[in-house]
């Protein structure tokens, strides 16, 4: 290496660290404590999903000895955004927030931080073109919604060769594993011909929803061979509505999904489900783990990614009971 790259590799590596460095700089402090007061804002608990991942949080607050105060948005994104302005009001310590959507919660977490206390965004994320991990919020915590998606289509391809009519069912508008479960699906099979999605409707990640969608695209598509469902509860309202419709899910419709709950898992089991790729909700330990990781001044990461199983045929018995 001559000296000129040598300097511009040294010139550039400090610029990196320095915006590293004025990144965490400009984020709330937090003091070393033995116990914190701390805010868990959920979007919705309307599915097994939500309520694992509630469960966790508030087991591991338990354990601790924390005091949780939880919120519960029910589905609405300007809810949970005065949820978030409450828990600021509280003055808690920090703040772990679950956005329901993208956009209408990003202004939030730069309120929190004008307020001087950390946020932490887990599971679903904000917009980050508006609100940056490591300035403006601490950390994301959450699954590769990506990868998700992507594994789904690489399953998929494998199981019909190549060759399918795919009625998508998306996750709730404007949120972020809908918006990168749908990307991960379809850069995938847009390299496969064979592969056509003849339609994509939104059934917002609910059983119910998800089976009057599919009552509705099994008409439309009466010759369609697989479903992609972003999640597992709006894949099982679809296997209801199929075998209401004459369809036998399992056998002449091949199924995948996302999550990896018990019942998904059960419908494996009993042929209807092919696959289902997990996406851990048991977020508890990690969650407050970083909280002390920072508060003690650690660097943290401004992504952290859980690992994530995949269940079919091969091993869906047998996971039974891990699952949530």
């Amino acid at each position: 290496m001559n000296v000129r790259v040598m300097l511009l590799s040294t010139v550039a590596a400090s610029l990196a660290l320095a915006a590293a460095q004025s990144q965490s700089a400009g984020l709330p402090k937090l003091a070393v404590k033995p116990k914190y007061r701390v805010c868990f804002t959920q979007s919705e608990m309307d599915n097994p999903w939500r309520l694992a991942q509630t469960k966790s949080m508030q087991d591991e607050a338990k354990r601790l000895g924390w005091t949780l105060i939880f919120t519960n948005a029910n589905g609405s994104a300007a809810k949970q955004a005065s949820d978030v302005r409450s828990c600021i009001a509280q003055r808690v310590d920090a703040i772990f927030l679950t956005p329901r959507e993208e956009k209408p919660l990003t202004p939030v977490v730069l309120e929190a931080k004008r307020a001087g206390i950390p946020l932490f965004v887990i599971d679903r994320n904000v917009d980050e073109k508006v609100a940056v991990p490591g300035r403006d919020f601490v950390t994301f915590i959450g699954s590769d919604f990506y990868e998700e998606g992507k594994r789904a289509a690489e399953w998929l391809v494998k199981k019909t060769n190549g060759k399918a009519t795919v009625i998508q069912l998306l996750g709730s508008t404007g949120s972020s594993p809908a918006i990168l479960r749908q990307k991960g699906f379809e850069d995938y099979v847009k390299k496969y011909p064979g592969i056509e999605i003849v339609a994509s409707q939104t059934g917002n990640f609910t059983r119910d929803e998800g089976r009057k969608v599919m009552e509705t695209l099994i008409q439309a598509h009466p010759n369609a061979s697989a479903i992609y469902a972003h999640n597992d509860e709006m894949a099982l309202g679809a296997i209801t509505a199929l075998e209401t419709a004459g369809r036998k899910p399992g056998k002449d419709i091949t199924i995948v999904s996302i999550d990896g709950q018990k019942s998904a898992l059960q419908a494996i089991v009993d042929g209807k489900l092919g696959a289902t790729v997990e996406c851990n909700p048991r977020f508890g330990v990690k969650a407050f783990q970083t909280l002390k990781d920072y508060a003690a001044g650690k660097t943290i990461p401004v992504r952290m990614v859980n690992e994530d199983k995949f269940f079919d045929a091969t091993n869906a018995k047998a996971m039974l009971g891990y699952a949530f």
